[in-house]
């Protein structure tokens, strides 16, 4: 079947598009400063200064939440391994949903919003190793004065 040209892709036939199939909407494709942004969901932030605070707020918890749950609990072999394989598991997914919500409030292409996602992902980075650290600060302990034994 043959159909006129443009009659599938909205154009009137001299190229220009009709107004009843055009959508007035743009995407940024280069980093911005702003706070006119949407952010994962249509109309939110909005260009209220308050939401747009929040949003990146919000964008921050993701990245540090992301990090924080990098570490992986370590599987012990108890009673009920299933349940400790479905904990892994459940928190596994967990973090590829919210690192793939960070990905994409980072492809609104807003400079703020790229500067709190790798903030939130440096603050989450810097508290798990900052834990971990002290964890093996605990676990060996170090001798400050020497040993003073004669021979």
């Amino acid at each position: 079947m043959n159909m006129p040209p443009g009659s599938m892709s909205g154009s009137d036939g001299d190229g220009s598009m009709n107004s009843t199939s055009s959508m007035d909407m743009t995407m940024q494709m280069n980093f911005y400063w702003g706070k006119d942004v949407v952010v994962l969901f249509s109309g939110w932030p909005g260009n209220n200064l308050g939401m747009y605070i929040l949003a990146l707020c919000v964008v921050f918890v993701l990245g540090f939440g992301v990090e924080v749950l990098s570490v992986s609990p370590i599987l012990k072999g108890g009673e009920k391994p299933m349940t400790s394989l479905f904990l892994q598991a459940s928190v596994y997914a967990i973090r590829t949903g919210l690192a793939y919500l960070v990905m994409l409030s980072v492809m609104s292409y807003n400079l703020g919003v790229f500067i709190v996602a790798v903030a939130g992902h440096t603050a989450g980075f810097l508290l798990v190793k900052a834990r971990a650290l002290a964890a093996s600060n605990r676990a060996v302990p170090m001798s400050s004065t020497p040993n003073n034994s004669k021979v």
